[in-house]
């Protein structure tokens, strides 16, 4: 059989040819011979064909002309091949081959004049015309001539020279002009034709062949063809018999094959079901192909089985096949203008009816919003279906709320179902759907009902009042709001500008923690409840309201002024220059002070303790949390000359600044109440510090001796030394494998293990001997604590 893009030609053992159409329809039929015809060959154009058969004849002729060419030989004529432009005039050339290879060309006086281009290496198995170049395979191996210098440009040996060519025959295939691809046994080589540069010319041809890829197959080759940069391999297999443990026939294989430069690589493969598997050759089958189209036609003695690529159709239907309809949905949705077989609405329903046989109700419900899309019809169908199965609760949180919109039924019948088993679940759905869904009286009753049962229900109540929003009832919903003290309560009244009917229930507001501005706002004619409003909100958090506090301080200081020193220290957020303001405004003695040392100005606030309050205690305990030299001097210079002054410092100072340092300035002469006591007790405190120092000083050296001691415990217990220990440095075992041989070795508190001789001898400076690793590592040189010797 030979194939055409337009038709195909197959030849029968009866010696029939029969013209096919691509669906296998006969068109017309030509009797040749009565034996079997031998090969089928047609031109590029598929208007001329050649045919020879097992009794000699060869005949060309056009199948939509007159010309016609008819030859007897004297032996069987295994091949024919017409030029691939047979229908131009000077292209009118064929080749037959039985056991020479002759070139028939027409001359000018319309005769065909034969001549031999190849003879004496057994018979003309097969032969492939391409362009300018014939190739043709005998028993010894396959050539290939270029028709312009009418030279041979390569001989490629057969590989198997113990295969029967006539039982295993060869295969050639033109992938192209240049590229010639042949199978022969198991053995697989693509050959390029490629030019040979003038330089090497000499009395070489023009052109040569290279070898581009070869590879071996697992069985024998009875037929190949190109798919793109991959091959087409129709395979003989045979098998051992389990029954019998005998070699027999096996179903053919189709194989897709990738070359690589000395392998290959399997990328599918299908075994084929053919009549007479069992009794059939290598040489039985046959292999096809059309370009254009991709389609590869296995030819057996009784069945001809046509291949072609899979499309993305057959990649869905496989998907589908084995349930993966994710996969085939998102492979529809990306070949939808090239698949003709499925619809992407389809798959999609498929994929919703898997998911719900599963159990997976949320997940379906989930593929609902991109599979039905806008389609009221098929909404409402999948909604039906879900309350079916009681699963109302899976769709709802998918059900469309905008483009499209459902009927008002569905929207009521999904909320009921939530009212009867889930109050949270139905309070989420009156808080996330419009209130034009359904209809708002019959949900706002049947709520109503529910409360009957249950009136002190918080979640009912609060659905309730968001229902009679949206029914403008704005009264209904404030009273219910209030009664729960729910914050949403600011936002119907900011929304639906409701401030003039709360007026007189402005401070049962402030319990709430949102709305703050407005709180704020609507009591700013009462400064002191907006006080008391802030103040709390302060004390809940001190962060919350920090925009006000800058409002707060002048608040403070008219209606809270106990208050106001707390309030300084626990803001962050206070301008402290206006605090600082309104305090020395106010003579706020404490504040200012506070603030003046929290901005940096101790000497300013020591001085204002000393001369506005003259509290000698305060301005010590002032100094003592400064913690700073320059303040203390500050102090003693301030106190000088004042007695009460230096004897609250005597009696202080002590343990915070040298105490004589203060004695040396006292002058001459002046009195100083309880001079006396001040100095012993100085003294007492000196003594006291000698004591604790003496008692912490007993502590660690007994703490030391302790734990000296038991250092030395330790490192003077026993090291275990066993056969899985290695020596540091030559790395081998620390114990010889022989026990009665004399050994020594060195073991470091650092348990590192050394052979004796494996050790640097120890210097005449230093007697001691050092870890080699630990002082390397600088983590405090171990000396060895053992040594074994045998």
């Amino acid at each position: 059989m030979t194939v055409h893009e337009k038709f195909l030609a197959l030849g029968t053992h009866y010696g029939k040819v029969y013209l096919l159409d691509v669906q296998g329809n006969i068109t017309q039929k030509v009797e040749i011979s009565p034996v079997k015809i031998n090969q089928i060959s047609l031109d590029e154009g598929g208007e001329h064909m050649g045919i020879c058969s097992e009794d000699g004849k060869v005949q060309v002729f056009g199948l939509y002309s007159g010309e016609e060419f008819h030859e007897t030989f004297d032996c069987p004529i295994k091949i024919v091949a017409v030029h691939p432009q047979f229908v131009r005039s000077h292209c009118k050339q064929f080749v037959t081959g039985g056991k020479k290879l002759l070139l028939y060309e027409k001359t000018w006086m319309n005769r065909w004049k034969p001549s031999v281009l190849h003879e004496g290496e057994g018979n003309i198995r097969n032969v492939k015309w391409r362009g300018h170049l014939i190739a043709w395979a005998n028993n010894m191996g396959v050539k290939i001539l270029d028709m312009i210098s009418k030279q041979r440009i390569t001989n490629v040996p057969r590989d198997d020279i113990s295969l029967r060519p006539d039982m295993y025959p060869c295969s050639l295939c033109w992938k192209d002009n240049l590229t010639l691809i042949i199978g022969w046994g198991t053995s697989v080589k693509i050959c390029s034709v490629k030019e040979r540069h003038a330089s090497e010319m000499r009395d070489l041809p023009s052109r040569y062949v290279e070898i581009i890829f070869q590879f071996d197959t697992e069985f024998y080759i009875s037929g190949l063809a190109p798919l793109c940069d991959q091959l087409v391999v129709l395979s003989y297999v045979k098998e051992v018999s389990e029954k019998t443990e005998m070699e027999c026939c096996a179903r053919p294989r189709l194989d897709i094959i990738q070359p690589l430069p000395e392998s290959c690589e399997e990328i599918s493969s299908d075994a084929l079901t053919v009549r007479g598997f069992q009794e059939n050759e290598c040489r039985d089958y046959h292999l096809e192909h059309s370009e254009g189209e991709s389609l590869f036609y296995i030819i057996s003695p009784r069945d001809i089985v046509v291949a072609k690529e899979r499309d993305q159709d057959d990649h869905i239907d496989w998907l589908l096949e084995k349930k993966k309809y994710e996969e085939a949905l998102m492979a529809a949705e990306i070949s939808q203008k090239t698949i003709k077989k499925h619809r992407i609405l389809d798959i999609g329903l498929a994929y919703i009816n898997h998911l719900v046989e599963k159990g997976e109700y949320d997940l379906a419900a989930r593929k609902c919003q991109k599979i039905l899309g806008k389609s009221t019809e098929l909404w409402e169908f999948e909604v039906y279906k879900f309350k079916e199965i009681g699963q109302l609760k899976a769709i709802s949180r998918y059900l469309p709320r905008r483009d499209p919109i459902l009927k008002p039924l569905i929207y009521e019948m999904v909320l009921h179902e939530f009212l009867e088993s889930d109050y949270e679940g139905f309070a989420m759905l009156i808080k996330e759907w419009p209130g034009d869904l359904y209809n708002n009286a019959i949900i706002v009753q049947v709520v109503v009902d529910h409360l009957k049962k249950d009136p002190q229900n918080r979640t009912l109540l609060r659905t309730l009042a968001e229902l009679y929003t949206y029914d403008q009832r704005y009264g209904k919903a404030l009273e219910i709001y209030l009664t729960l003290r729910h914050k949403d309560v600011f936002q119907l009244i900011h929304k639906h500008n409701l401030f003039s009917s709360i007026r007189d229930k402005i401070v049962l507001l402030m319990d709430f923690d949102s709305e703050i501005d407005r709180v704020v706002e609507e009591l700013e004619n009462r400064p002191e409840l907006q006080h008391v409003y802030l103040h709390k909100l302060f004390k809940r958090d001190h962060h919350k309201g920090q925009r006000y506090h800058e409002k707060q301080i002048s608040l403070y200081a008219e209606y809270d002024r106990p208050n106001l020193l707390p309030f300084l220290r626990d803001s962050t957020h206070c301008p402290l220059e206006t605090a600082l303001e309104i305090c020395q405004q106010r003579n706020f003695v404490e504040e200012t002070v506070y603030l003046l040392s929290r901005m940096g100005n101790s000497r300013s606030a020591l001085k204002m303790i000393m001369e506005e309050l003259y509290d000698v205690d305060k301005a010590i305990e002032f100094a003592k949390e400064q913690d700073d030299g320059e303040l203390w001097e500050d102090l003693i210079l301030y106190s000088i000359d004042k007695p009460p002054f230096i004897t609250g410092l005597l009696n202080n100072i002590g343990t915070h600044v040298d105490p004589i340092l203060l004695i040396h300035r006292i002058k001459e002469g002046m009195e100083i109440p309880n001079l006396r006591d001040s100095l012993v007790k100085i003294l007492q405190d000196y003594n006291l510090q000698i004591l604790l120092r003496e008692g912490c000083k007993k502590i660690l050296v007994a703490d030391s001796l302790s734990l000296l001691k038991k250092m030395h415990r330790t490192q003077m217990k026993g090291v275990r030394v066993d056969e899985e220990n290695i020596c540091e440095s030559c790395l081998s075992p620390i114990l010889p494998s022989d026990a009665s041989k004399s050994f020594s070795v060195t073991v470091f508190h650092c348990r590192h293990m050394f052979h004796k001789e494996c050790l640097p001898i120890p210097s005449t400076m230093s007697p001691l001997q050092f870890c080699n690793i630990c002082s390397a590592k600088h983590r405090g040189p171990g000396s060895a604590i053992l040594e074994m010797k045998k």
